[in-house]
This record gives structure tokens, sequence and C-alpha cells, in this order.
């Protein structure tokens, strides 16, 4: 996943030429690289609960401070108790940093959202380096925005709705759990496009953290044979 969204974001930033004929596949790539961009928080979050590497803490602070800062300049010393008091505090106004209580719209819930994990810290970070990519590598900025920032914006967009709104927002069907999260309604496939399986598998996680994104689907098929076996 990595290399992939490497080798996009190098190839379009550094030697992307445009035509008429490139459109159609840039197109194509800033789609591709928006689901690599998502995929790379993921990573992290999953070394978050050490799923990525099992007993291994420091290569999954490595390997998510790094897939971090290449989406978006985050950090991941910030990012990390952050996310756990989501998941000691799900659904409690004060104490889950996800949650927008009272309000179930999805523009209130999203002010909530980048104010948890957006700071100035990472704006100064992706500034710096725009710049080093335009005044020291020669890298042209329309190609910075469109290749880096436009899949950035777009993997906001699903981390925020099928990540967090849509599985955690208040709505008319009462919760499973103390956990306060939901899994939505998918197909296997269409989970996976959209956030790695974190939106159609989303009460899952919350049920065993310490499952990576791509052992969730086997995890409901457990638990749900789990409880048709007779006590």
């Amino acid at each position: 996943m990595v290399a992939a969204w490497l080798a996009i974001h190098v190839t379009g930033i550094f030697f992307w030429q445009w035509s008429l004929a490139t459109l159609p596949v840039a197109i194509v790539m800033i789609g591709v690289q928006t689901w690599l961009s998502t995929g790379l928080f993921i990573v992290a979050h999953d070394a978050m609960h050490g799923a990525l590497a099992p007993g291994r803490p420091r290569l999954n602070r490595a390997v998510g401070a790094f897939c971090l800062a290449l989406y978006a300049g985050l950090s991941y010393a910030t990012l990390l108790p952050r996310h756990h008091d989501h998941h000691r505090h799900a659904g409690t106004s004060l104490l889950d940093p996800d949650y927008h209580g009272g309000d179930p719209r999805l523009v209130a819930w999203f002010g909530q959202f980048f104010r948890t994990y957006y700071s100035h810290g990472q704006i100064v970070r992706i500034t710096l380096a725009a710049l080093v990519y335009t005044l020291v590598l020669g890298a042209p900025l329309a190609n910075i925005v469109i290749f880096w920032a436009v899949p950035a914006l777009g993997a906001v967009a699903q981390l925020f709705v099928f990540g967090t709104w849509l599985p955690h927002r208040d709505g008319d069907t009462p919760f499973p759990d103390r956990h306060r999260a939901r899994s939505t309604v998918a197909s296997p496939l269409v989970s996976l496009l959209t956030c790695f399986h974190f939106g159609g598998y989303h009460h899952e996680h919350h049920l065993h953290p310490g499952t990576p994104w791509w052992g969730l689907p086997a995890r409901r098929r457990a638990i749900a044979e789990r409880q048709e076996k007779p006590a």
C-alpha cells in the first residue's frame, strides 16, 4: 500500500505531463490515491491498537508515524491518546473526541472531527514539505495540489463519513451495546472501497480492536458462528 501510494505521489507530482490524453489517467490516479490515502490512515490506526505488528510496539509506532506523515503530515503521538480516549469513552460528549452529542448532522460532526485530528502543526509540516517540493525539487505547485492535497481531502471525507459519522451518530436505531458503534450495511466490496472495512465492520472493530482491518470480515463470521452455537 505504501509503495503504491509513493509511486503515484512521486509520478504525479514530479513527472506528470498534462495533456488531453493524460487527463483521464490522472483522474483515475487521483481516485486510487484517495483510496490509498485512506488506507495509510487505517494502517496507522491498526498500529495504534498494536494490530499491525502484534507484540512489537516500536515497529507499530514507526510504521504508524510514517504512514500519517505521508498521508497529511499528521502526528502519531498526538492522535494515539485521542483515539484511545474514543474507544474508552465512545459516545460520551465530554470525553470522546470523535463524538458530537446533541446534533447528529454531518456538518456539526465534521467540525468536531476536524478539531480532533487536524492542527496548526500539521499545516506547518505540509507547508514546509510543499516549499521543499517547489523551491528545492522544482515540482509544479498545481501537481502538489492535484496529486497530494486533493486525495488527502478526499480521504478525510471517506474517513469521516464512513469511519466516524455513520457508525457513531445517534439515530432511530439504538446502539447494540456500550460501545455505541454500529456497522453500516454494505457488501464486503463496498466496505473495502469506502473505508477499508471501518464502516461496514465498525462495531466488530470496537468489540475486537486488536483485529486488523483485513481481518474484520472473518471476525464477524466468527462472532456469528459463536452466537449460533447452542448453549
